[in-house]
């Protein structure tokens, strides 16, 4: 399977959807089981190729190429490191999760689900891509059918219901519900995150077509523009901005993040779940994979940025959540906020915080895909998101409020859980570059633990209306599934986290280096002064060498800092890294 690993994730959605067109809509069994089929696959792909991953060796591995426009030096490349093969996980897992979460939607079943893969594939292919021109046809390629999704299936908000204008004539009918930023419809949340991905997107763009055109390579290959492209100082910094911006809208940042809640409220609970869990996090990784890789200069300069708008990510996203009376719009409002604490762990550009980052999208992605599945399971039940009318629904639904006591604590991040983890590792390597911004992120947790268990606590615990009492708990099979899935990849992960950690550190470590530049000796760069500081050091270790009667160094080991001699016994410590061979 190695060879075909990731064509086999990516093109399993699609083939799927495929599929379901010939499959009529009145056979709805057979609709859901292809779906499930589909993920499966792509699941237990994603799962092997987690596993496979050879983190000591590192790089892209299960790599494809095809030649598909040499003219125009695009190729439709693949591969994952250690920073993408986590995140394409996490879309496998939600996929699969998702597909059984909507088991009992009956309007136009088929259509959903074919929308549904298509969406997930999308996000995959944006883990997956090595080349600028796919990355971003693939981004581009998840709107379409989250317009759809949120505007054919998605539900109204309360406020929807009572829009009026200054006459007293209802607007929900018009065009005019678009401008209404008091209350919502779920077309205007459709409208509302279209307008801003696109808009993002095309500024994005606009980075990726400068980077094309001055780079002089005549490609969208990642690791060619990586290696070789190189920009002035203000160009690239105009680079850099439209990239870091462009794809921050949707990751979401402050003050790009008001589509982000609004969608996920009107989204169905799978929709909502691919959303939050991975639709999200293609800002954060475009960015890395982007402005990161290519600018590595410029990222050490303008991250900063980043580190400033998340305080306003974290607190105001708590803030807000802590005052919502709508289930959705509290974990939506969460999950805003905790996507400051990966811009701070990538902010930090240290080892440690950015493999906390990594991992933390990893950990989001579990922990809101439960707290939306389940809030999606008690809006089927109660016809009602409104927390302050609901309650008591623990005595009806028991197995759903503790994998919802689970959820939280998640998201809290409890020891045992990825997500403890994760935070920790943010924390500690963020504190020595920006310690009040992890004070902030401190309180945030804080604030996190307070609007949590307050949902909990309205629609769980207290006296229950009898309007309710028709409910019931997830019982059948297909619906525990997904609940199951979900926590014991979070609990596992979480207690043990070795092969997790491995595997994002042998991403980031590279990358960091680059960034920061720990390396001594940048023999690439062209300099003279380092060239003559090459040389110096490189006779120098050749002098000692022949004093002991050990065979000369080898350049290119001195210059990446591996050991200098080999089998060498009493040999003098290396001139680049102080230590003995």
């Amino acid at each position: 399977m190695g060879d075909y690993t990731l064509l086999t994730i990516l093109f399993a959605p699609f083939l799927g959807a495929v599929l379901l067109i010939f499959v009529p809509n009145r056979q709805a069994l057979q609709v859901r089981l292809v779906a499930a089929a589909s993920a499966g696959i792509s699941l237990l792909a994603a799962f092997y190729m987690f596993f496979a991953y050879d983190s000591a060796k590192g790089g892209f591995q299960f790599v494809q190429r095809h030649e598909w426009s040499k003219e125009l030096g695009i190729a439709f490349y693949l591969g994952v490191d250690g920073i993408g093969t986590p995140l394409v996980l996490a879309s496998a897992i939600l996929l699969f999760a998702g597909i059984f979460i909507s088991w009992h939607i009956k309007d136009r079943t088929k259509e959903f689900y074919i929308f549904l893969l298509i969406l997930a594939a999308a996000t995959i292919g944006v883990f997956m891509s090595l080349d600028l021109f796919f990355l971003y046809f693939f981004y581009e390629m998840s709107v379409i059918p989250m317009y759809l999704l949120l505007g054919i299936w998605g539900s109204h908000t309360k406020g929807y219901l009572d829009m009026t204008d200054p006459e007293g004539l209802r607007k929900r009918d018009s065009v005019s519900f678009i401008f209404n930023f008091a209350a919502n419809s779920k077309e205007y949340a459709a409208m509302k995150l279209t307008l801003f991905l696109s808009v993002g997107a095309v500024v994005a763009l606009m980075g990726i077509l400068l980077i094309y055109k001055f780079s002089g390579l005549h490609t969208f290959d990642i690791l060619v523009l990586r290696e070789q492209a190189k920009f002035s100082g203000s160009l690239a910094t105009i680079i850099w901005l439209l990239i870091f911006f462009g794809f921050a809208s949707i990751a979401p940042l402050w003050p790009l993040h008001s589509w982000s809640p609004v969608g996920h409220a009107a989204a169905p609970a799978a929709t909502s779940m691919l959303h939050a869990g991975v639709l999200m996090k293609l800002g954060h990784f475009s960015i890395i994979r982007v402005a990161f890789e290519i600018l590595p200069e410029t990222t050490r300069e303008l991250m900063p940025i980043a580190a400033v708008l998340c305080i306003f990510n974290i607190l105001y996203g708590g803030y807000v959540a802590y005052y919502a009376r709508d289930t959705k719009y509290v974990i939506g409002y969460s999950s805003s906020s905790h996507m400051g604490y990966v811009f701070l762990g990538m902010a930090a550009l240290d080892y440690i915080s950015l493999t906390g980052a990594v991992l933390y999208m990893f950990a989001h992605a579990l922990a809101t895909g439960m707290l939306f599945a389940m809030a999606g399971w008690v809006y089927d039940q109660t016809h009602s998101r409104d927390i302050p009318s609901l309650g008591g629904l623990v005595n009806r639904m028991p197995f759903v409020a503790g994998c919802f006591l689970v959820a939280c604590m998640a998201s809290v991040g409890m020891p045992g859980t990825v997500n403890f983890i994760a935070e920790i590792m943010i924390l500690v390597g963020s504190w020595n570059k920006y310690p009040f911004q992890v004070i902030v992120a401190v309180l945030g947790i804080v604030l996190t633990l307070a609007y949590l268990f307050r949902m909990m606590r309205g629609v769980f615990y207290g006296p229950m209306e009898e309007q309710y009492s028709h409910a019931h708990d997830a019982v059948a099979m297909v619906d525990r599934l997904p609940l199951l899935l979900m926590i014991a990849c979070s609990i596992t992960f979480g207690i043990f986290p070795g092969h997790f950690y491995n595997v994002i550190r042998s991403g980031v470590d590279p990358l960091v280096a680059r960034i920061t530049q720990v390396v001594p000796i940048a023999a690439q760069s062209g300099s003279d002064e380092l060239r003559v500081m090459s040389d110096e050091l490189y006779e120098v270790a050749g002098q000692q060498a022949s004093a002991v009667g050990a065979p000369g160094a080898n350049r290119s080991t001195l210059i990446t800092g591996d050991p200098l001699l080999q089998d060498c016994n009493g040999c003098p410590p290396s001139p680049i890294t102080g230590r003995e061979p």
